[in-house]
């Protein structure tokens, strides 16, 4: 196999136990996932990596012939050291690490993210959108991300950057980062076996270990703005979404 698609899926969240499960518009969020995972291209094989038998059972029940479940162990500290135990076992190039709680995520985007990889050049890739809300330029729940004229990145942060002195005249230019990464297997399996890095314990964003550690980490710019469920209100802004209908770019 060239490349693989690993969802991480835990069932305890301190703000929304349970919530790969819960239901979105009739339909669990996992399976809205892993249906959005399925209309990629450039998949092989999509795989659940879960610690909990709820979420390995159900996924075995959707009886899809492409995507099967991997038990992990409890006590991963992140969803990428989960997803690294599940890449130390596979004889895969690729990994694309597809966030559990995102259940429209852009299937389009989960296949730039892994094209990307094939360039010799990239360790990791990435994906972000403009800021378009002023409301999230100070928001430090929503990562920023700053990269070069070739796309990579530079630094990731919870304040807001770039930060502008004093030329009121310039255009705002702020971007935010989208929690989905591509990593070459060599690289996914460094990274996690490495410890966490000073600017990602300032921080709290992984991603900043990858830099640390001199990853070529390539962002890709989309008008996607794809949405987290982490507490049940946010089932209802998906919901919205979903009603809507949803056309990507």
């Amino acid at each position: 196999m060239k490349s693989v698609g690993i969802i991480p899926a835990r069932w305890k969240s301190s703000r929304f136990p349970g919530k790969s499960l819960c239901l979105i518009s009739g339909k669990p969020m996992l399976q809205r996932v892993i249906e959005q995972s399925e209309k990629t291209k450039t998949l092989d094989k999509i795989i659940v990596a879960t610690d909990d038998l709820r979420i390995f059972d159900f996924v075995n029940s959707l009886n899809k012939q492409n995507v099967c479940p991997m038990i992990t162990k409890k006590n991963h500290p992140t969803g990428t050291d989960r997803i690294a135990e599940i890449a130390e076992k596979l004889n895969v190039e690729n990994i694309i690490n597809i966030q559990g709680d995102e259940p429209i995520i852009d299937p389009n985007l989960i296949d730039k993210i892994n094209l990307t990889l094939n360039n010799k050049e990239w360790d990791m890739s990435s994906a972000a959108t403009r800021i378009e809300d002023e409301s999230e330029i100070n928001d430090k729940s929503v990562v920023k991300v700053v990269f070069n004229q070739n796309c990579k990145a530079l630094y990731f942060s919870r304040l807001p950057i770039p930060f502008n002195r004093d030329d009121k005249n310039l255009k705002p230019c702020y971007w935010k980062h989208i929690g989905i990464y591509g990593y070459k297997k060599k690289f996914l399996l460094k990274m996690s076996s490495s410890p966490p890095s000073i600017l990602e314990k300032y921080e709290k964003l992984e991603q900043l270990r990858a830099l640390h550690l001199g990853a070529n980490l390539c962002i890709i710019k989309t008008k996607h703005h794809s949405i987290g469920v982490d507490t049940p209100d946010d089932v209802t802004k998906v919901e919205k979404i979903i009603k809507e209908s949803i056309n990507y770019d």
